[in-house]
């Protein structure tokens, strides 16, 4: 049959991240490996390593480096974290790093020279740093913000704690601080992941979806293995009808995440509005298949029963 309308055709709200439960984390076998050096290539020992999960702030562990500036962790769950050091007489540093599962992750650090006093500063503000995520934990997001502020004000360079002030501000629905403090974080470490993909999905939310979708591609960019980033990709490139490109990053998706419910249902409803029936019920029934009780499958099931007629 022909389609003569594509009023069908659903674009998703731009930026919806999934939140799917998994395994617990004693189940992973994910490894972080590093080694920790000074401006000249020589190992740095009793460096102190802090690691900090983006998916679970209260989770973190804390190693110190061997004789040979290495430190190991093993035993944690694929995801992103952020990593700190710390040794006297050396500028602390921070860094974004992406764990994957069943594999080992390396990591190289070099620490330049730094004076005593300012070791001292941005010591406190580590702590302040953790602090925060404790109450982040606790889900006392207020008293979480002024802390991440303190933390700011002694250290105002370091972008994990405007990430983490975002996320907090985030879970007061202060979308505009939210916006400001993952734009920040983004201008210190253009690198990071989570920044990109958070600051996409703020500006998405405001409304301004073609700078967003410039944010999500640098995400894609970042973790090309992950299926949430072409699947927020796609989400958003539907809204600047960009349609094409959105369809080519919602099939990455499933072919890195076959059960992705929801990335079915938009290829199907992509594809009824390119006329291509076939592809839009086989992609439709793989969705009902995979979401039975989804929100969006009653309508599924409307427009397979209009396809099939």
């Amino acid at each position: 049959m022909k389609i003569k309308s594509t009023g069908y055709v659903l674009a998703l709200i731009a930026a919806a991240i999934l939140s799917c439960p998994g395994p617990s984390w004693t189940q992973y076998q994910a490894r972080l490996e590093g080694v920790v050096t000074d401006t000249a290539g020589a190992p740095l020992a009793k460096v102190a390593v802090t690691i900090v999960s983006q998916k679970a702030a209260s989770v973190h562990y804390d190693l110190t480096t061997d004789s040979e500036g290495k430190f190991s962790q093993s035993g944690m769950m694929p995801g992103y974290y952020q990593v700190s050091f710390k040794k006297e007489g050396f500028q602390p540093q921070s860094s974004e790093v992406h764990v994957l599962i069943a594999d080992v992750t390396r990591l190289g650090v070099t620490l330049k020279k730094g004076a005593d006093i300012i070791e001292k500063v941005l010591s406190e503000a580590d702590e302040l740093f953790l602090k925060g995520n404790t109450l982040f934990e606790e889900k006392k997001y207020e008293e979480a913000v002024s802390i991440f502020q303190e933390a700011i004000k002694l250290n105002p360079v370091n972008w994990g704690y405007y990430f983490n002030l975002g996320l907090a501000y985030k879970k007061l629905d202060k979308r505009d601080d939210a916006l400001a403090s993952f734009r920040k974080a983004v201008e210190l470490n253009p690198e990071s992941y989570s920044s990109n993909k958070e600051l996409g999905e703020a500006l998405a939310k405001a409304g301004s979806f073609e700078e967003a979708t410039a944010f999500y591609e640098k995400a894609v960019d970042l973790s090309p293995e992950n299926p949430d980033a072409y699947f927020n990709l796609g989400a958003c490139l539907i809204n600047v009808g960009r349609t094409d490109e959105a369809l080519c990053s919602f099939l990455k998706t499933t072919e890195l995440k076959p059960d992705y419910a929801d990335a079915y249902y938009q290829i199907g409803t992509i594809y009824i509005g390119q006329n291509k029936v076939p592809e839009a019920v086989a992609g439709l029934e793989k969705f009902l298949t995979l979401a039975p009780d989804h929100e969006k499958a009653p309508l599924a099931k409307q427009l397979l029963e209009y396809l099939k007629k």
